[in-house]
């Protein structure tokens, strides 16, 4: 176990002179290595197609599984929970056998939660690229693998918290606390997230409709960032710095500090992805609040992990791991400042929307995630194969490649995120938008995604020199499947009279389910303060009498929408800013997205607003434009959807699909189940025959009806009069 800290010296727990002798499980740590290696690559290859697809979208090949909208969410998750999440499981089932001195709760346990893991990684990599998604970022999984996930989460924690109760060493330390909280956080964000209705085997509409469902989904999406990527990994730093720096942890008490502020802090800020939205202004000014106030803890852990180094600094020059965890730290730092910085309007005024935050995110991921990653693995691959590492050359080589790679990526797009952000907003001597057409905007970019994809080989490049440093590390060596440890057996807390001595903190962290329901309180607060008034107190989503629910067929048009990704670069929210009002029409308003399950916000602009798009081109112009959007929009890095021309809609699920919406609340009189799919089939018909006013023939049962329906559908619910348009504009 590494040294507790620096200013913190230990206390004698284990009175006992009887020995225990036991192995730790090390096949499960190399196990997931593997899968963190083999994950890690394959998300990194969807990432770099889909960054080349942004620039050149004939890369897609015109087929469905490949298009951006489908594989960007094959891209996050394959990084997240595969490359990350294999990645936190081998540091945890390393770390955690040692800091309590016994062998993993269960071996079985351990098995079911490895090849558990993998066959929903395995399932994402299938549904994902087929159009089977909820549409929410980072939870876009559908319902069969939601239930999949809890249950190999709960699997985790069972093994995690059997072993904690069987430990030989009375003290958890800090490392143990992250990963504590990380289990009991990401199962609370999990399930209330992931509240659905099922309608057939792989589709599903949210429990929560419109403004709801967003402030639900980024209290997720920012605490599955905080909780997932951050977290547990601050867990790995606490344990695998001090281990490769020879050093104790720089402060026992800074740490303690850094945890609960931390947990607590972070919880509140998901707000702030919804800033100018039709959010309540009090929910994201507590956004902006919390997520200021997150700068303080987020740097502590920083500063302990960096002054951990103070006398080990002449190692970094020689020891790649130490490289690879320094970057990986001021990463950590970079982007937690940075992210707070975003929360202020005015710079989220600007900066949302655009590759900024795109740039932003892949600071923490490549440097943060991705470096501290590389540096377990070439740590614990010579220890797990009882071997020298075979190239420390090669590693600093990766070291090189990997930080230039992660420079190539970010800095263009932080350059095209200000280009997007001010481009939007300029306006001309007249007072006119000197931009108005969001393609120019578009087409001053191209060459930054150009770059981007440049960036994500080069950081590639690197995790390939890797994988063949590990394997012929791993030919030179033997796996140490059973490792043999001993460590004397651990009195009963009632036996010890140093149980509790020490620290007053100690009252806590020595006992493991304590301090699990302290955490549990410190993360539960945020979250009810925040959505508790948002489903309760109706002032917070005041509703519009012209709002109707969706037609039929615009329910299925959404649905193909949803499948298709579309809001992975389309966003329906007009802020309420000039340069918005002008450009899109009305700003957006709460009532209007009452009956949306799931919301469709987005969270990025590739392409223009969509909200008003009701109404403003004919039906050719769209049935043209899914074809082929140069044909309406030169220039336009849109690939085509020539598979909507061809596929029949599928009304099999209609009536199902009207029940389930009905139960949820949505307004459709009864019996309307068994009326909807002739009400979908005359709408449908009156859209053909428009369309053949203007010599497009087209059969009514084609996917690309129903979309058009639900396109021409989009923001057509509140009629705004001409002097409050101009009213708004100013």
């Amino acid at each position: 176990m590494p040294p507790l800290s620096a200013d913190e010296p230990q206390v004698p727990s284990r009175l006992s002179q009887a020995v225990d002798t036991f192995f730790y499980d090390n096949q499960i740590v190399r196990n997931f290595g593997l899968a963190t290696v083999f994950w890690g690559i394959a998300g990194m290859l969807v990432g770099i197609l889909a960054a080349f697809e942004l620039a050149q979208p004939a890369v897609n090949m015109n087929t469905a599984v490949t298009t951006f909208g489908r594989i960007r969410p094959l891209h996050t998750n394959a990084v997240i929970f595969a490359f990350v999440g294999n990645g936190i499981f081998m540091g945890v089932y390393y770390s955690l056998q040692r800091l309590c001195k016994t062998p993993m709760y269960s071996k079985a346990l351990s098995k079911i939660h490895f090849w558990g893991w993998q066959l929903i990684i395995l399932s994402a990599l299938i549904s994902l690229p087929l159009g089977f998604t909820t549409s929410k970022e980072y939870a876009e999984l559908e319902w069969p693998i939601d239930i999949a996930i809890t249950v190999i989460w709960v699997v985790f924690g069972w093994n995690m918290f059997g072993t904690i109760a069987r430990r030989r060493e009375r003290h958890l330390y800090v490392g143990i606390w992250f990963y504590i909280a990380t289990f009991i956080t990401i199962a609370v964000l999990h399930i209330v997230n992931s509240m659905e209705l099922p309608v057939s085997f792989m589709k599903s509409y949210s429990m929560y409709a419109g403004v709801q469902d967003a402030l639900v989904q980024w209290w997720y999406g920012h605490n599955a960032v905080a909780f997932f990527l951050t977290t547990p990994y601050l867990g790995l730093m606490y344990y695998f710095l001090p281990k490769a720096a020879g050093r104790p942890v720089y402060s026992y008490r800074l740490s303690i500090i850094h945890f609960w502020s931390l947990i607590f802090i972070y919880i509140w800020a998901g707000p702030h992805h919804l800033l100018y939205t039709s959010l309540p202004d009090w929910a994201q000014s507590l956004g902006v609040a919390f997520s200021i106030m997150l700068i303080a803890p987020s740097w502590g852990g920083m500063i302990n992990g960096l002054l951990t180094l103070r006398g080990a600094w002449d190692k970094v020059r020689e020891e790649p791991v130490l490289k690879f965890l320094v970057v990986a730290i001021t990463a950590y730092g970079m982007a937690t400042f940075e992210g707070p910085m975003l929360s202020l309007k005015n710079v989220n005024a600007i900066a949302h929307f655009t590759d900024w935050i795109v740039a932003h995110v892949h600071v923490g991921a490549l440097g943060w995630n991705g470096f501290l990653t590389f540096a377990m693995l070439y740590w614990l691959w010579p220890r797990l194969y009882r071997t020298e590492l075979y190239s420390k050359k090669l590693a600093n080589i990766h070291f090189l490649i990997g930080t230039i790679g992660i420079l190539v990526y970010a800095l263009p797009l932080y350059w095209a995120g200000f280009t997007q952000g001010l481009m939007w907003k300029q306006f001309n001597a007249e007072g006119m938008l000197q931009y108005p057409n969001f393609l120019e905007t578009v087409l001053q970019i191209v060459p930054m995604y150009y770059l981007r994809g440049i960036g994500g080989v080069l950081y590639l490049a690197g995790a390939l020199l890797m994988t063949y440093n590990l394997f012929k590390t791993a030919q030179a060596g033997a796996l140490l499947a059973e490792e043999k440890a001993t460590a004397p057996a651990l009195l009963p807390a009632a036996e010890d009279p140093h149980a509790d001595a020490g620290h007053w903190h100690r009252w806590i962290e020595r006992r493991p389910f304590q301090l699990a329901f302290w955490a549990t309180v410190a993360i539960a607060i945020g979250g009810i303060i925040e959505m508790v008034p948002t489903f309760l107190v109706k002032s917070n989503v005041p509703t519009i009498a012209s709002v109707k629910p969706y037609r039929p067929l615009e329910l299925e048009g959404r649905d193909l929408y949803i499948k298709e990704g579309c809001s992975n670069c389309h966003t329906q929210m007009v802020r309420p800013f000039r340069s918005e009002t002008e450009r899109y029409g009305e700003y957006s308003k709460a009532g209007e997205f009452v009956y949306d399950r799931p919301f469709l916000w987005g969270s990025k602009r590739t392409g223009p607003d969509l909200h008003r798009l009701g109404g403003k081109y004919p039906h050719s112009w769209h049935y043209n434009h899914m074809l082929d959007p140069t044909s309406m929009s030169p220039g336009s890095i849109m690939p085509p959807y020539p598979w909507l021309y061809d596929n029949t809609i599928d009304y099999s699920t209609l009536p199902t699909k009207i029940r389930v919406l009905q139960q949820l609340g949505t307004p459709y009189p009864a019996g309307f189940d068994q009326q909807a799919e002739a009400d979908a089939r005359a709408q449908a018909d009156g859209i053909v025959r428009d369309l053949k006013k203007e010599d497009i023939e087209v059969k009514s049962d084609k996917e690309i009806v129903a979309l058009i329906a639900y396109l021409q559908r989009l923001g057509t619910d509140i009629k705004v009069k001409p002097e409050q348009a101009a009213a708004a504009a100013q």
